[in-house]
């Protein structure tokens, strides 16, 4: 009977703890953002961090992409808070992307809970994706056919006409043409005056030598 009542007594200082911690660790959260938001600005992290025996919190993101699971401090508060304002985080400070959130909670006792947010998307540089349009094929337009109407007949034209060209008129005489009787008159003047001028040159010369 002693052994039943000392077993009954250590599992239930066992379980105790462990209820406490369920308790504690089901109370703190996030509320908001939620996850696969699209951020920009300064957001509002609103949630509760007060659970029984807590000493202090602290809010934190880290990079999606990164699996070294570095954190990075937002604010650090020794106060807790229910269904309230964490935090308010500058997502213009970080480059555009995807992120974790993690609200940890440390206990007096040194154990830790945390509540995490996963797959928050900064756009502060970046257009925030907008849903693909359907497309609507617009209607094609039809031609309607239309019967030809009863041909005219043709129009008569007047019968083609010779024109007469006219005549050319005959150039006049040109003035600067030479006859054949000229030719000759002038070559007779030339031979003349040719013969003058030799018995004059030798009459000159025969003078000087007497």
């Amino acid at each position: 009977m002693r052994w039943f009542l000392a077993g009954t007594l250590t599992l239930a200082l066992t379980l105790l703890p462990l209820r406490a911690f369920a308790q504690a660790q089901t109370a703190i959260r996030i509320a908001a953002p939620a996850s696969g938001e699209t951020l920009s600005g300064l957001v509002n992290v609103m949630g509760t961090s007060a659970a029984d025996g807590f000493a202090s919190a602290e809010l934190s993101f880290a990079f999606a992409s990164d699996s070294t699971s570095t954190w990075f401090l937002i604010y650090q508060t020794a106060s807790p808070v229910t269904d309230g304002l964490l935090a308010a985080w500058d997502t213009t400070l970080v480059t555009d992307g995807d992120y974790h959130l993690r609200l940890r909670v440390i206990l007096q006792d040194g154990s830790i809970l945390e509540s995490l947010v996963t797959g928050l998307r900064i756009r502060n540089q970046l257009p925030t994706e907008t849903p693909t349009p359907t497309y609507t094929a617009e209607p094609t337009a039809t031609t309607e056919f239309i019967p030809p109407s009863t041909p005219l007949p043709p129009t008569p034209q007047p019968a083609p006409t010779s024109t007469r060209l006219p005549t050319p008129t005959p150039l006049p005489p040109n003035p600067a043409t030479v006859s054949e009787s000229q030719i000759y008159v002038f070559l007779f003047r030339a031979v003349l005056v040719t013969l003058l001028a030799f018995i004059l040159i030798t009459t000159i010369l025969r003078f000087r030598r007497s």
